[in-house]
Formats: structure tokens, C-alpha cells, sequence
């Protein structure tokens, strides 16, 4: 094979892109036929299943973390208030934001490990054993005896550091890998059976894999409902056997699914080439366009031979760098949604809930969650690409924020009212004369937002990154998650009472107008939004298959 053939050698997915599914649609097709998504393919789902044992595990053992440390280790069980270590509010929210914090910051290195040196596929093996270990400590230092020792907290800390590192590695490299599963790239023409003509995109079917994506992992959240019940009833360490058994057959389908997965291999110097890059735009006038091969050609010849890079991945590092300037509003939107696992909890205690454990309540976004998303994958997205409103990205991500300002203004009206309610009052010691039912729209509004912000940003994480950067992509959009822990350390000292209300009211503020400078800065990107993703696809195909032109020829 020749140098050059060599060099344009195709991995998993480029193959792919040269199959052909259908006719190219033409101006008259885009104009006339409804975009619809293609069929998502059997090792998607098997990919989703993955996730959601992950899920049901990282749900069903963070769930009671509010109440485990806050609250003191009741006389018996079932208990009124199920607790453990008893170091309050402040404690509890501090450590719970630690625990997102790490979560978030973690995937970077995991991306890295998968991106440079073992793929996808091995990285999840490797961090889903790590994982596996830090739920064994945390369950055996659950156990009554440890708790009474004092060892559940040296344990908790030990074992929630192993667990956020393994779940880190496993959360950048999931989702990249389950798209990765489709390898159709460009849009095509489709005659379904009742005759009728589509237009199939990359962009719809993506929008459709991330919302069962979504889904899965809100299955799987519904684990909060057996560990919180558990928790109450019986005790902790029940509460976190249950997901450290159930995370046992992820592994399983990891290994077993090895030959099933469509892998794609590490590129191993995409980093190095990055760097270069970027140290380039610093010599030549003219920015990271300048640093392309054909433009140091006429500008720089003197450069051109350390170039070890085409134009196209200078293409897609600007692409992904666009993608990274979108994810630096969501922090704000993260700090509304992270309120649901500590403050929303802590608030469900000081109402009435009847004879269930106050931290059951965040379920209530899951099950909305559950319900809406296949509604509108199913009924209102087609619906709107059908009409010609097909909901492009940042349009979507303005909904998504808009939601969260609402959910955080109404929860700061339900705080005001608990404040004016009686016996406690606004030093609310014990429950407050008030139902906690007035919560559920506060997680209504946090799922809407989910289904708008949250899977539309996992979608624009994976289709702006180029192929060798898939996972350190997907990483630095989890990494906004991890700011918004940083945001919510900074509020730790007013999560008491009684200034909650104006801390849920001054984060809806600041989310309505993230939400209006977000869109007056993006909503240009919508407008590009299938041409930056075909980026790469035509000019790979061409350089293929001239290289391949090339390497008949030498043989011939």
C-alpha cells in the first residue's frame, strides 16, 4: 500500500460512510419531503441497556446520600427519618455537591484514556471494574455495625472518590459509543411501504438515539424509589446492595457484547496534533483557517512539512471548539438542576409527605421524564419537521433553560410559602403544615428542561466533535456540570434557613437571562446546523478514493 493510501487507511465508521442507503436528496426533495429518523440499530440498545445498569446503580445509591448524612442514625427501623452519621444540611449539601462535582470532572480523564490510548470499549471495562469496587466499600461501611464504629463516614468519602472516578470513565465514553452505533453520515432519500418519499437525516436519527439514550437512564433513575423505600424501612446498607448487585450485569454485557459493538480505534495523537495546531495560529496571521495544509502551502511553505494534519480535522477542531463555547452556559443551567438532589430534598422535609421518605419526591422527574420523551420523539418532533419546524439544536437548548428559570422561580414561591406556614414557620424545625405535592410542577418543569437542554446537549457534544475526539468532547460538556458544582459550593453558606428563598429566586434570575443571551448569542448556529455536521464527510470520501485511485494504479 502506498504512503498515502496508508496515511487515508479508513477506520470502522468511514467505511460505513461510503455505503450507500438511498438517493442523495436534491433542493426539490429538502423543499417538498418531511425529515424523518432512521432505525436505530440492535447494538444501540444494547449500548442503552449498558447505561441503564449504570444508572440504576449511580441513581439508586446517591438518592438516600441527603439523608444518610445528614441526619443521626435512628433508634430502630422503620424509621420517621432514616439517617446515619448526622452531620446536617450543610454537611449533606457540601458533600452531595462534592460527589456531582467529581462525577463531572472525572470524565475528562476518562475521555483521554479512551481518545489516546485504549478506545471506547476497554476504557468502560476498565472503569466499570473501578466502579464495582468503590460500591463494595460503600456497602460494607453501611453496615449498623460500621455506622455505630464511626466508620461510614471515612468510608463514604473513600468510596464515593472510587465511584466518581469510575463513573467518570464510563459517563465520556457511553454516549459517544452509542451513536457511534449508526454509521450512516449523510442524508438520503427513503420510499417507505405505503409508497410514501422521506428524507432520512444524520441529524433526526441522532435527535432519536439520544432521546431512547435519555430515556434509559431515567428508567434506571427510578432505582431511587426501591433504595429510598429500603433506606426507610430496613436501613442503608439494603439501600446500597441493591445497586452494587444490579451494576454486576453491566459488566456482563460489556464483555459480553465485545464482537457485537461497532469500535472505533484510538487515534492516539489527536491531542499532540491539537496542540500543534493551536501553536501554529500563534505564528501565522490568519487564525486556526490559516493553519490548513493548503493555505501554509501559499503562505508558509517553510511550515507546511511539520504539518502532520489536513485541512479537514482543522475543520473539525473548529467545529468542536464552537460546540465548547455553547457548553459554557450550562452551568448556569446545571446549578438549577442539581438543586432537585439536595436542597429540593431537604425542602420535601420540612413538609407534610405523608408516610414516605421526603428524598422519594425527586422520582417524580424521572416518571415525568419517562412519559414525555417518548411523546415527543414520537408525536411532537415529527410533527414539527413535518410542518417544516424541525427544532435545530440551540432552539431547543433556549427551551431547555427557559424551563429551568421557571422551575427555580415557582420552587422559590413554594419556599415562601412554607416560610408562612405554620407550626415552624421560617426556622422550620419539623413539618410545616404544608403538602409537599405543591412540589411536583418544580420537577415537572425540571424534566421539560432535561428533554429540551440536557439531551440536546449530549447530541451537540457528539455530532460537532470530530471522530478522533468523540469522548474529550462529550467530556468538556460534563465538565460544565462540574462548574455548576463549583456555583453550588459558593451558595452552601445561604442553603439555610431562612434564606432559601431568595437562593432559589436569585438562580431563576440569573438562568432567565442566560436563557436570552444564549439564544441572541447562538441562534445563527441553527442555521449551519447540517452543513457544519457534514463537515469531513465529502472530503474523506474524495481523499479515499483517491488515494485508493492511486494505490490500483501502483499495483496495476
Amino acid at each position: 500500500m502506498s504512503e498515502k493510501a496508508e496515511n487515508l487507511s479508513l477506520s470502522n465508521e468511514d467505511q460505513n460512510e461510503t455505503v450507500i442507503y438511498g438517493p442523495v436528496p436534491t433542493e426539490e426533495d429538502w423543499r417538498d419531503l418531511p425529515e424523518v429518523a432512521d432505525d436505530v440499530p440492535k447494538s444501540a440498545y444494547l449500548v442503552i441497556l449498558i447505561e441503564f445498569c449504570e444508572r440504576f446503580t449511580y441513581y439508586g445509591l446517591s438518592g438516600p446520600f441527603q439523608n444518610y448524612i445528614q441526619f443521626p442514625a435512628p433508634p430502630s427501623y422503620p424509621a420517621d427519618q432514616a439517617g446515619a452519621m448526622g452531620k446536617g444540611q450543610q454537611t449533606a449539601t457540601a458533600l452531595s455537591t462534592f460527589f456531582q462535582f467529581w462525577c463531572y470532572i472525572t470524565p475528562i480523564f476518562g475521555a483521554i484514556v479512551a481518545d489516546q490510548y485504549l478506545g471506547k470499549y476497554k476504557t468502560i471495562l476498565l472503569f466499570s471494574i473501578i466502579y464495582f469496587v468503590g460500591l463494595v466499600i460503600l456497602t460494607l461501611t453501611s453496615i449498623p455495625s460500621a455506622i455505630d464504629s464511626g466508620a461510614s463516614f471515612p468510608g463514604f468519602i473513600v468510596s464515593i472518590i472510587i465511584i466518581g472516578l469510575g463513573t467518570g470513565g464510563i459517563k465520556s465514553n457511553v454516549s459517544p459509543l452509542v451513536a457511534e452505533q449508526y454509521t450512516s453520515k449523510s442524508p438520503f432519500v427513503r420510499t417507505l411501504k405505503n409508497g410514501k418519499r422521506v428524507i432520512v437525516t444524520p441529524q433526526a436519527t441522532y435527535q432519536r438515539i439520544f432521546n431512547i439514550f435519555y430515556w434509559g437512564i431515567n428508567i434506571g433513575s427510578l432505582s431511587n424509589i426501591a433504595t429510598t423505600e429500603l433506606e426507610k424501612n430496613v436501613g442503608f446498607w439494603p439501600a446500597y446492595f441493591l445497586p452494587t448487585i444490579v451494576f454486576i450485569p453491566a459488566i456482563a454485557i460489556v464483555l459480553l457484547g465485545r464482537n457485537i459493538y461497532v469500535q472505533n480505534p484510538p487515534r492516539g495523537s489527536v491531542f499532540i496534533e491539537a496542540g500543534r495546531i493551536f501553536r501554529f495560529s500563534w505564528k501565522v496571521k490568519g487564525g486556526l483557517e490559516a493553519c490548513k495544509p493548503s493555505a501554509l502551502a501559499i503562505s508558509n511553505p517553510d511550515l507546511l512539512s511539520h504539518a502532520t494534519w489536513d485541512d479537514v480535522f482543522v475543520d473539525e477542531l473548529k467545529r468542536a471548539l464552537n460546540a465548547c463555547v455553547v457548553f459554557c452556559w450550562y452551568p448556569i443551567y446545571w446549578l438549577c438542576y442539581a438543586q432537585m438532589t439536595n436542597n429540593l430534598i431537604s425542602q420535601a422535609g420540612t413538609m407534610l409527605v405523608g408516610n414516605v421518605p421526603n428524598d422519594i419526591m425527586q422520582n417524580i422527574d424521572a416518571i415525568a421524564l419517562i412519559i414525555c420523551i417518548p411523546l415527543m420523539d414520537n408525536l411532537v418532533y415529527p410533527f414539527l419537521r413535518r410542518i417544516g419546524i424541525p427544532m435545530r439544536p440551540i432552539f431547543r437548548i433556549t427551551c431547555g433553560f427557559f424551563f429551568a428559570a421557571v422551575a427555580m422561580g415557582y420552587t422559590a414561591g413554594i419556599q415562601a410559602m412554607i416560610y408562612n406556614t405554620p407550626p415552624y414557620f421560617d426556622n422550620p424545625t419539623g413539618p410545616n403544615w404544608i403538602s409537599a405535592a405543591y412540589q411536583i410542577p418544580s420537577y415537572v418543569f425540571i424534566a421539560f428542561s432535561e428533554i429540551f437542554a440536557s439531551i440536546t446537549g449530549l447530541e451537540y457534544a457528539y455530532k460537532k466533535a470530530p471522530q478522533s475526539m468523540k469522548s474529550i468532547v462529550m467530556a468538556l460538556f460534563l465538565f460544565s456540570n462540574c462548574i455548576a458544582s463549583v456555583l453550588a459550593f459558593a451558595l452552601v453558606s445561604v442553603t439555610v434557613d431562612p434564606k432559601l428563598t431568595w437562593m432559589y429566586a436569585g438562580i431563576s434570575i440569573a438562568c432567565g437571562v442566560a436563557t436570552v443571551l444564549f439564544y441572541i448569542c447562538h441562534y445563527k448556529n441553527d442555521v449551519n446546523d447540517a452543513e457544519n455536521d457534514a463537515i469531513g464527510v465529502a472530503d474523506r470520501k474524495t481523499a479515499v478514493a483517491e488515494a485508493s485511485k492511486e494505490l490500483s494504479a501502483s499495483e496495476a
